[in-house]
């Protein structure tokens, strides 16, 4: 499901003081947008979540929250045609965007998101980082590829992920965050490892959001 959600700013700013505190946020959902003029008014950071259909945006977003359905977990990869709002009180916003790489979704839907996922990723002014999730489990997708490539050359901040740790042993992990950093052109500042079942790389995902929101 594609999402923007309100948060507090101080879970951001402070994560080793403030990561208990996300869990009692009021999270409540506000709107679905399929058109950028939908969009509500550009007043707050933001941060949007991107990556290939069933790589686990929505679980990653719940993780970070500590909320266990608050972003519904698509059963049908590429069902998801809209940014969904969900608000909490206080000053950020998080934007879960469509998935991409889904072959079976018709070409005008895919064309349709395209045009609204880049529209709104080169001209939202309250743009502060793209999260691109990535799994880890994989060699480098060249839609993945495409996606980082872009967002560098057309100078949007970016932080990668690389989530499902927990399906690898630790040796594995290295070696494959290792391949894919050379894949992606990164370094190991430029991205996380996280698991949405463990949690593990959570507090480091904030400190480095909190980077893009200084």
């Amino acid at each position: 499901m594609s999402v923007i959600i309100l948060l507090p700013y101080s879970c951001i700013l402070a994560p080793e003081l403030n990561m208990p505190h996300w869990s009692k946020t009021n999270v409540t959902f506000v709107k679905s947008v399929y058109k950028t003029a939908q969009l509500p008014e550009a007043e707050l950071p933001e941060i949007a979540f991107a990556g290939r259909s069933n790589v686990g945006k929505s679980s990653l977003i719940n993780k970070l929250l500590n909320r266990r359905k608050l972003v519904k977990v698509s059963s049908r990869p590429g069902k998801t045609q809209s940014l969904n709002f969900f608000l909490a009180p206080e000053q950020l916003y998080l934007v879960d965007l469509p998935g991409y790489g889904y072959a079976k979704v018709p070409r005008k839907l895919r064309n349709d998101w395209l045009g609204l996922i880049s529209s709104y990723l080169l001209n939202r002014p309250t743009l502060s980082c793209v999260v691109v999730i990535v799994d880890i489990r994989h060699e480098t997708k060249t839609q993945d590829l495409e996606l980082v490539s872009w967002l560098r050359n057309e100078e949007i901040p970016f932080l990668v992920v690389y989530t499902k740790t927990d399906k690898l042993k630790r040796a594995q992990i290295q070696r494959q965050a290792a391949v894919l950093d050379s894949g992606l052109g990164l370094n190991k500042e430029q991205r996380v490892l996280f698991s949405s079942k463990s949690g593990d790389g959570k507090e480091n995902l904030c400190t480095k959001l909190d980077l893009f929101l200084a």
